[in-house]
C-alpha cells in the first residue's frame, strides 16, 4: 500500500485540501526516512511505538515545538488507522500514545481601526489586482469564509438579488452567508474591472490571478499579509486573523454565539468558543464601567 492511496483517500473521501494532504505526506516521510536511516526499517509492520518515540525525542532535541510535533503525529495517527482500515497493519503503534502539552496559543484579532485603516487608506482601488485585493479583504471580514473557501468561490456563488453567498465548507457542507450593503458595491466594482481582463482561463471561478487563472491559497495569504503588516504591528498577518477577527467582533457587539457558529460553518459551538475570550474581555471593560457598585 504506497503513499498514494493514503493521498488520494485523503483527497477524495475526507475531502481535505491538497495542501493539508502534503503536510500529511511530508510527516509520513519525515518518519520513513528516520527509521530507514537510524534503524534500517523498511517495513510497515515492524515499527513499533518505541522507534516512534525516539523519533519523537530527536524532535524534541532539533528544537522543534510541542504545537509543531503533535501535529506530525497526528498525521502518522491518520495514516496508521487508514492503514488499519485497509487490513495492511493489524495494530496501531500509536494507539497508546499520548499528545505533549503545549502553551495555550491565543491569536489575537485585528482591531475595527486597523481594519479599516486597511480598506479606507491602504488599499487605493483603481485597477484589477486592487479591486481583487480589496474585496478579498472585506469578504473575509465581513463573512468570516476560510481561506480555501474563498479561492474555491465560483461566480454563481454570489446571490446579488438575495444578497447571500453560498459557501462549501469542510466535508463539503453548503452554507449560505448574507451579503452587506457595502461589500455587494465591493463585488460590483471587482466584477467590473474582472470583465475588462484580457484573457480569462477559468471563466466560472470568482477570484482570478491577472492572468485569467483561478487564485491559490498561497497569493491570498501574501495579499492579506501585505496590506496587514502595514496597518498593523502584529507578528501574525493571515486570512485566520481575519476570520478570528470576524468573529470576535460580531461577539463584541453582541450577536449570538449560536450565530455565529453557524456563519463561521463549526459543527460544534466548542470551536466557535474560542473566539469568545476577547468578548468577555470587552464585557469586563463594560461591567468595571457601567456596574454602580463599581462607581466612585
Amino acid at each position: 500500500m504506497s503513499l498514494k492511496s493514503f493521498s488520494d483517500y485523503m483527497l477524495l473521501e475526507k475531502n481535505y485540501s491538497q495542501h493539508t494532504v502534503l503536510a500529511y505526506i511530508r510527516d509520513i516521510e519525515s518518519l520513513e526516512e528516520y527509521l530507514n536511516g537510524h534503524y534500517d526499517v523498511n517495513d510497515i509492520n515492524d515499527v513499533e511505538y518505541s522507534l516512534i518515540r525516539q523519533w519523537i525525542i530527536e524532535l524534541v532535541n532539533k528544537g522543534i515545538s510541542n504545537r509543531s510535533i503533535n501535529r506530525k503525529v497526528s498525521s502518522l495517527n491518520a495514516y496508521y488507522k487508514f492503514l488499519q482500515k485497509t487490513q495492511i497493519i493489524e495494530n496501531n503503534p500509536l494507539k497508546k500514545h499520548k499528545a505533549l502539552k503545549v502553551g495555550k496559543k491565543v491569536n489575537l484579532p485585528f482591531s475595527q481601526e486597523e481594519l479599516r485603516e486597511v480598506l479606507d487608506n491602504t488599499i487605493e482601488v483603481n485597477d484589477f489586482e486592487s479591486a481583487r485585493d480589496s474585496l478579498i479583504v472585506e469578504l473575509f471580514y465581513s463573512t468570516g469564509i476560510r481561506r480555501i473557501e474563498l479561492v474555491n468561490l465560483n461566480l454563481k456563488d454570489v446571490n446579488f438579488s438575495q444578497k447571500q453567498l453560498k459557501v462549501l465548507g469542510k466535508r463539503n457542507k453548503e452554507r449560505y452567508i448574507p451579503i452587506i450593503d457595502s461589500l455587494l458595491q465591493s463585488f460590483d466594482t471587482y466584477i467590473i474591472y474582472r470583465n475588462q481582463l484580457p484573457t480569462i482561463i477559468d471563466k466560472e471561478v470568482l477570484f482570478l490571478t491577472k492572468k485569467g487563472i483561478k487564485i491559490y491559497e498561497m497569493l491570498v495569504y501574501r495579499i492579506i499579509n501585505k496590506y496587514f503588516s502595514i496597518a498593523s504591528s502584529k507578528a501574525k498577518c493571515s486570512p485566520h486573523v481575519l476570520r478570528h477577527s470576524f468573529a470576535t467582533h460580531l461577539l463584541n457587539e453582541g450577536a449570538d454565539l449560536n450565530a455565529v457558529k453557524e456563519l463561521l460553518g463549526h459543527t460544534s459551538l466548542a470551536a466557535t468558543q474560542v473566539y469568545t475570550h476577547n468578548s468577555i474581555a470587552e464585557l469586563k471593560k463594560v461591567y468595571a464601567k457601567s456596574h454602580p457598585r463599581n462607581k466612585k
